[in-house]
């Protein structure tokens, strides 16, 4: 493997000095801030040290701001669609920028094309990044991240060091599967928000249900556990899968709001009562929860307050260059009628 070429925190890291000292001495900046000439030198001989030479793209974009922020997300444009959560958090995001004077772009990244967030930041369109979805495979964030182009994660990436914002999803699926437990069911079942394997917050909701489970003694049963795909048809599907067993589970946390919906008309269909037959409790506490039939137990996730943060964290990076501290949101229960009584 080659080695990995030097950056602009490693200039600062030798030299004892902020990213945004890095860059005002090796850009020449005119931004009028003082720096001294021994800092000055200290930079320029850790920077001559380390070999490290400014990224002309983005000390380009840098210099000529353009006044937007790009959110970039990583999910298919057919999830986007079906997703009622994200105009939540566009809402909170764009309350902030707007009162900013900063405009937003929304792209998605389609697979085989190039990578937008890059496309966006080297092509100067956009002066700093939200991003959702993110991979531990999309290297061209870590680089644009490296280069002190400003980004903030909607979602943590594992691995990573990028900052985020973002709710804690195993200790908010296990209060969902524990709510079902405290009711008295034992044979709980589980219906992902999406593949696991593609989503670092379905794999922690899928641990959440795991370590509920396990910490009053009852053995996770795989046969159990179904995979959605973002919408109320995955949902139907996983439902009417887990329906058609010999034994039924007498309760289900779904992953998802969404795809709690497509669980709902599925027991409907079949002939199963919620919650009389089997308690549901789902994910996210999207507006259209108390207005279906039942209306939905869930756990509430902060969406708007998502954006906001999001929003509030990169406005501060674009003014002073800082590294924003990452944030998790509480998340809360909030019991209705899909969840039902204590069983006899």
């Amino acid at each position: 493997m080659p080695p990995r070429s030097p950056t602009s925190r490693d200039v600062a890291r030798l030299a004892s000095v902020s990213r945004t000292t890095v860059s005002y001495v090796l850009n020449n900046s005119d931004s009028g801030i003082a720096v001294s000439p021994a800092t000055r030198k200290r930079v320029l001989d850790a920077a001559r040290d380390l070999g490290y030479h400014p990224n002309a793209a983005a000390r380009s974009l840098r210099s000529q701001k353009a006044g937007v922020v790009g959110l970039v997300t990583y999910a298919s444009t057919m999830q986007m669609g079906a997703n009622a959560f994200m105009p939540l958090v566009l809402d909170g995001v764009m309350s902030v920028l707007g009162g900013a004077g900063v405009k937003l772009i929304v792209e998605a990244a389609i697979p085989g094309q190039p990578d937008p967030c890059v496309g966006l930041a080297r092509g100067g369109h956009v002066d700093a990044l939200i991003v959702t979805g993110a991979r531990p495979a999309d290297n061209g964030l870590r680089v644009l991240h490296a280069d002190g182009v400003p980004i903030v994660l909607w979602g943590m990436l594992a691995g990573s060091d990028l900052p985020f914002v973002d709710v804690d999803n195993v200790a908010a699926a296990r209060m969902a599967v524990e709510h079902l437990l405290d009711l008295g069911h034992e044979r709980i079942a589980c219906i992902t928000n999406a593949p696991p394997s593609n989503n670092s917050a379905a794999a922690d909701r899928l641990l959440g249900y795991r370590t509920a489970l396990e910490s009053r003694g009852i053995v996770v049963d795989e046969v159990l556990v179904r995979r959605a795909n973002y919408d109320e048809v995955s949902g139907f599907e996983a439902m009417r899968d887990l329906l058609a067993q010999t034994v039924r589970p007498t309760g289900v946390f779904v992953a998802s709001d969404e795809v709690a919906l497509g669980a709902l008309k599925a027991a409907r269909v079949i002939g199963v009562t919620v919650p009389d037959d089997l308690a549901i409790v789902g994910f996210d506490d999207l507006p259209i929860a108390p207005f279906v039939e039942p209306s939905l137990t869930t756990i509430r996730v902060p969406a708007r307050e998502i954006g906001i943060v999001a929003a509030r964290m990169i406005i501060a990076m674009m003014a002073n260059g800082s590294i924003a501290t990452s944030t998790t949101l509480a998340t809360e229960l909030i019991v209705r009628e899909s969840s039902g009584t204590l069983r006899a």
